[in-house]
């Protein structure tokens, strides 16, 4: 049914254009989903399946798994969910072309080459997802894991799986002991290469490990000839290949740099704990109440600290109360700001945030001067301006949301510590900063509740 997966096609070009935009992503997801569907109807209407016994069972259990994830996993939880879901589709791959290879070991050079990049670049997915649901999770510490000539290791493993390839689709038939040691290396591969990153990189290891699984799912498609898998594959690799880019520049670093350099190891968090030069001056919510009730403007700045409270529907009151009250507000929102690509976006939609409201990082940078406060809600590495004044930080070079600018700032945390990146912050020491330390949630609603009683 070749018009049906051009029709699905369309739908999933039409979707993903439409999740470039805050406005229009939900929309985009239902449309692709529908593509999504076409596709496997169409497939499973196929003259050449033989039984829909195992299919059935596999439609079952998938559908019971995916309903369970949608309702129980939290909002803080969901960049560890995505990177399961990545490595889920690395995994598919994975067993695809390891099945179809056991199934006819006889083949030709194409669908050998196939059947070899699905399977190493499914089992790098599979296993770099894997740790970095750990990172993210904190079931495992989410620093940097740097050991002597790591890279130059990882190189010699990437050099011995082209050379493993080679043989393999010369001689597929005959090379079985190969290509079983083509997918160890490919599993040890994903881990030595998550293994180097941590702190503030993820959100790219996430988009990163997104485009690997679309990859893999392409040439899955090239190995059982379906067309419309290597579309859907060739745009979730072109996707997360080009939001990979956006979010190296976001940090104004190179993918090399991030993959390479080990970001957030021991070396990078030389500096944490050492004291920060000036007084840290605390305030209450109530107190703070007064300065808010005579703002005119005032900017919110959401972190992976207000997914983690479950602040959103809150920080949403607070902001229409203010509004009430004759402020001009506005979120601004970093390229990097949580655990995932788009981590605050998804936050405020759910919490019916007007999407008119959310600004990006470079257009209120030149507004916060002219803002009467900046309320920073659990961020701490994309508002730390060290970034711009330091030359001897981790971070410095990466674009920051220049709070510090602003005429006050408010800092919502639980205490001093660093953030993800494990880098000292100085603006919690600026003159015009004011921390207010506890749960985001119960701070924000003790100032909603100030405004409602005056």
């Amino acid at each position: 049914m070749p018009w049906i997966y051009l029709l699905a096609a369309c739908l999933f070009v039409v979707g993903l254009k439409m999740l470039g935009s805050a406005a229009t992503a939900r929309k985009g997801n239902l449309i692709s989903a529908i593509g999504m569907l076409l596709a496997i109807v169409a497939t499973l209407l196929d003259h050449e399946i033989i039984s829909f016994g195992w299919i059935i069972i596999g439609l079952a259990l998938g559908s019971v798994i995916g309903a369970v994830i949608a309702y129980r996993v939290k909002m803080t939880a969901m960049p560890e969910m995505v990177a399961l879901l990545n490595g889920s589709g690395g995994l598919a791959s994975l067993l695809v072309g390891w099945g179809e290879y056991h199934m006819h070991p006889v083949t030709p050079v194409f669908t050998a080459t196939a059947i070899y990049l699905a399977v190493l670049i499914g089992g790098i997915t599979t296993t770099g997802s894997l740790l970095a649901y750990g990172k993210l999770s904190e079931k495992i510490s989410g620093q940097a894991r740097v050991f002597p000539n790591q890279q130059i290791v990882n190189g010699l493993l990437l050099v011995l799986a082209v050379l493993f390839g080679i043989v393999f689709a010369a001689h597929p038939e005959s090379n079985y002991f190969i290509f079983i040691l083509a997918i160890l290396l490919s599993l040890v591969l994903g881990v030595l290469a998550v293994l180097p990153i941590g702190g503030a990189d993820m959100p790219v290891v996430i988009s990163l490990l997104n485009s690997y699984s679309g990859l893999a799912a392409a040439a899955a498609g090239f190995i059982i000839a379906n067309n419309v898998l290597i579309v859907a594959g060739s745009l979730v690799g072109a996707s997360g290949i080009i939001l990979t880019r956006i979010m190296c520049k976001a940090m104004n670093r190179s993918l090399s740099h991030v993959l390479f350099s080990g970001f957030g190891s021991a070396t990078a968090r030389a500096e944490e704990g050492e004291t920060a030069p000036g007084e840290v001056k605390a305030m209450t919510p109530e107190d703070a109440y007064f300065v808010l009730e005579a703002a005119r403007s005032v900017v919110i700045v959401p972190g992976y600290g207000m997914a983690v409270a479950q602040a959103q529907h809150v920080v949403k009151e607070l902001g229409a109360l203010l509004e009430a009250n004759g402020a001009e507000v506005k979120y601004a929102i970093h390229p990097v700001a949580g655990r995932m690509p788009g981590h605050m976006n998804v936050l405020l939609a759910e919490a019916d945030v007007d999407y008119d409201q959310l600004v990006e990082m470079d257009a209120i940078n030149p507004l916060l001067p002219t803002m009467d406060v900046a309320i920073v809600i659990g961020a701490n590495d994309v508002v730390n301006p060290a970034a711009r004044e330091s030359e001897s930080s981790p971070i410095y070079g990466m674009p920051i949301i220049n709070v510090d600018q602003a005429r006050t700032v408010f800092v919502l945390k639980r205490s001093l510590a660093s953030g993800f990146a494990g880098v000292e912050n100085p603006l919690f020491f600026k003159e015009n900063t004011r921390m207010i330390f506890g749960d985001a949630k119960k701070t924000v609603q003790a100032m909603v509740g100030e405004f409602k009683i005056s």
